[in-house]
C-alpha cells in the first residue's frame, strides 16, 4: 500500500528528476504544482492514520515518520481548512464535528492516490515482467498457522521484489478502512464492494484419542455422539449442534462437552489426552491421526459447520486488479491448499 511505513515518500521519484531544472519557467510551475499535491496527500494521509487510530504515535508507526511530523502534517490541513478537525487534551484524542466530515473525503483521496500510484507500478511491472511491492493479507489464526504460512514463504522464494505484511486474526477486517490488500476467510461470497476467489477446500474430520475410545462404545452412527463427550470450536450454545450427512441423508445431532474453546489447537489437545470426540478442520489434526494419537470416526459422514468448506481470497476491486495480488491468488489457487484426509 502507498502510505503504510515511509511508501508516501515514493512520490518524490516524480519530480527529483525535475529538481535540476527549477530555474525553467514552465518546469518550475509543474515542480510547485507537483510539491503542493505532494504535501496535501501526505497532510491528508496523517489526518486518515491519526482519525483511524486516535494516536498520534500509533498513526506515526503505521506512516514509518516521526510524531512530530504527523503533528505538523495535521496543522498544515486544519489550517489549509480552516477547521479544528480534532479535539485534543492530555487524555485522548477525539475527533471534532467537522473532522468526522471531512474523514470521508480524506480516506477516499488517500485510497485514490495510493490506487493511482499501484496502476503506475504495475505498468512498470508489466514492462519489466517483475513484481514489487507490499501485500498485506490477513486470515484466520488457525489455518493461516498451518496452511497458509508456508506457502507465503513460496510465494516470497519466487518473487524477490515483493514484501509479505501477515496479520492473523479471527476478527473480520474492514479491508479499505483497515488498508488490507487481501483477506483469506471462510466465504465464497462475493459482492459489490468485494472479490472473492475460492482458493482451497477444508475437509471436517471427527476424531477421539485410542484412550478415551477405549473407555466408551465405538459410535457406529451420528446419534451415537449423544452419549459421548463431544468437543468442537465454540462460541455460542448453537455451536453444540453439529450437522452431518451421509448422501441425501442429513442429521443435527445435540452434542455436550464439559470443555469449550474457540481455538481448534486447543480441542485437539484436549482430544489427544483423551477428553472427549473432536470435530476439527482435518489440517488440524491431520498430524496426529498420522501418528496414531487420534482415531477418525463415523467414515462415510461428512460434517457441516458455520464456517463452511471453502477459503476463499477476498480484496476490494482496486486491490483484486494489482499485478501483484493477482499473482499471489493464481499462485494459491495453483497450490494444494486442499488439504483433504487420504
Amino acid at each position: 500500500m502507498l502510505f503504510a511505513r515511509g511508501e508516501v515518500s515514493r512520490y518524490s521519484i516524480i519530480w527529483r528528476g525535475l529538481t535540476g531544472l527549477k530555474n525553467r519557467p514552465k518546469v518550475q510551475s509543474i515542480v510547485s504544482i507537483l510539491e503542493t499535491m505532494k504535501t496535501s496527500i501526505e497532510n491528508l494521509a496523517a489526518f486518515a492514520a491519526m482519525a483511524k487510530h486516535l494516536s498520534v504515535s500509533r498513526a506515526a508507526l503505521e506512516l514509518g515518520v516521526g510524531k512530530s511530523m504527523v503533528s505538523k502534517r495535521v496543522a498544515q490541513l486544519e489550517q489549509s481548512v480552516d477547521a479544528t478537525l480534532f479535539s485534543r487534551s492530555t487524555r485522548k484524542i477525539a475527533l471534532t464535528p467537522a473532522g468526522e466530515l471531512y474523514l470521508d473525503f480524506a480516506s477516499r483521496t488517500v485510497r485514490d492516490a495510493a490506487s493511482a500510484h499501484e496502476q503506475v507500478r504495475d505498468l512498470r511491472a508489466a514492462k519489466s515482467g517483475e513484481l514489487t511491492g507490499l501485500i498485506r493479507i490477513t486470515a484466520p489464526v488457525s489455518w493461516g498457522q498451518h496452511v497458509l504460512a508456508p506457502q507465503l514463504v513460496d510465494f516470497l522464494a519466487l518473487n524477490a521484489g515483493v514484501d509479505i505484511e501477515l496479520q492473523l486474526t479471527d476478527r473480520l477486517m474492514d479491508l479499505a478502512y483497515e488498508r488490507m490488500d487481501m483477506a483469506l476467510r471462510w466465504t465464497s461470497v462475493s459482492t459489490r464492494a468485494l472479490v472473492a476467489q475460492p482458493i482451497a477446500r477444508v475437509q471436517w474430520s471427527i476424531v477421539a484419542a485410542p484412550s478415551y475410545l477405549a473407555r466408551v462404545s465405538l459410535p457406529q452412527v451420528p446419534a451415537d455422539l449423544e452419549r459421548l463427550s463431544c468437543m468442537g470450536y465454540w462460541q455460542a450454545r448453537a455451536d453444540d449442534v453439529w450437522t452431518l450427512s451421509q448422501g441425501a441423508q442429513k442429521i443435527d445431532v445435540q452434542v455436550r462437552s464439559r470443555f469449550h474453546a474457540n481455538n481448534p489447537e486447543a480441542i485437539e489437545l484436549a482430544a489427544v489426552a483423551g477428553f472427549g470426540v473432536a470435530l476439527l478442520p482435518h489440517y488440524v489434526c491431520a498430524a496426529s491421526i498420522k501418528r496414531r494419537k487420534l482415531v477418525r470416526l463415523l467414515a462415510g459422514w461428512h460434517a457441516h459447520t458455520k464456517f463452511g468448506n471453502t477459503i476463499s481470497a477476498v480484496s476490494t476491486p482496486e486491490c483484486a486488479r494489482m499485478a501483484r495480488n493477482r499473482a499471489l491468488t493464481e499462485f494459491l489457487c495453483q497450490v494444494n491448499l486442499g488439504h483433504l484426509p487420504p
